[in-house]
């Protein structure tokens, strides 16, 4: 089986693969494949990122997440590679290190020299975040181009892929929870609230007026993004959502055609099979 990493600053997602069937080997093209389709994803996990865990505390996390999957399968697992995404240099070491060490693994961690199969037209390729390559590529596979990512993380980024399969750039802008951070940071009467839908978008209190502004604020921010790249390209777009708070944000607006949580992971298993 496969183990697919995607670490981030705040979280980490964690998900076992089944390593048999085959996939569209040809990402450039642009051609889809049937959509989303996570049947042969095993089990996955969502996990704090924590940049003081070493290597053999890594490893003891992973095994107890792949024990758990274990007992739902009742059969023993056996890992095959690795792939890994991460905006977290510290821990990019220490799982590599953990992977080599720990499982006998040599990690195929996305960076410069990996192969991915996307031409990246960004002027310095290697800026792009890993993730971020990793769902242009698993976007690409499963719907084609042109295409919209729309990952809702620390950051809330926007990843364009072409017509043609290339990977033009995008949009990177502070993501929800770190808004709301600086907001309460420097609002002394502001209180933290639970993100859900007020009762209207004209909130009638301080607790569904803020709700108002990070939800319907943050959709229609979405949106016009949105436009604004659609027009770019042409005029059309497949958009696609992502990341920890998608689910949170997404019903709320008016311009995203699809909601896949686990475009980056299958991003990184089509990363690793090129790897091989």
């Amino acid at each position: 089986m496969l183990l697919t990493i995607d670490v981030g600053n705040t979280q980490t997602v964690v998900g076992l693969y089944r390593t048999a069937p085959e996939h569209n080997a040809d990402v450039v093209s642009g051609t889809p494949s049937s959509g989303a389709d996570d049947s042969d994803l095993v089990d996955h996990w969502r996990i704090s990122t924590d940049v003081d865990r070493t290597s053999d505390e890594l490893a003891m996390v992973l095994r107890q997440l792949l024990e758990s999957a274990e007992d739902v399968l009742d059969d023993e697992i056996e890992l095959h590679g690795i792939a890994i995404s991460s905006g977290v240099p510290f821990v990019t070491g220490e799982l590599r290190q953990m992977c080599e060490h720990r499982f006998g693994i040599e990690p195929v961690v996305v960076g410069p020299g990996v192969k991915t199969g996307l031409p990246i037209r960004y002027d310095n390729p290697a800026e792009v975040g890993a993730d971020r390559v990793a769902n242009a590529v698993g976007a690409l596979d499963r719907y084609g181009g042109p295409t919209v990512v729309v990952d809702f993380g620390t950051a809330t980024t926007f990843d364009v892929i072409s017509a043609d399969g290339a990977y033009l750039g995008g949009a990177i802008i502070p993501g929800v929870e770190v808004s709301l951070d600086a907001l309460f940071g420097r609002a002394a009467g502001l209180r933290r609230v639970e993100l859900v839908p007020p009762r209207s978008v004209v909130g009638r209190t301080t607790m569904e007026s803020v709700q108002s502004g990070v939800l319907y604020g943050t959709a229609a921010m979405v949106d016009g993004m949105i436009k604004r790249i659609v027009d770019e390209l042409g005029g059309s777009a497949t958009i696609v959502a992502t990341g920890g708070l998608a689910d949170v944000i997404v019903p709320h607006a008016a311009n995203v055609d699809q909601l896949d949580p686990w475009i980056t992971l299958h991003g990184l298993r089509l990363i690793w099979e090129k790897n091989q």
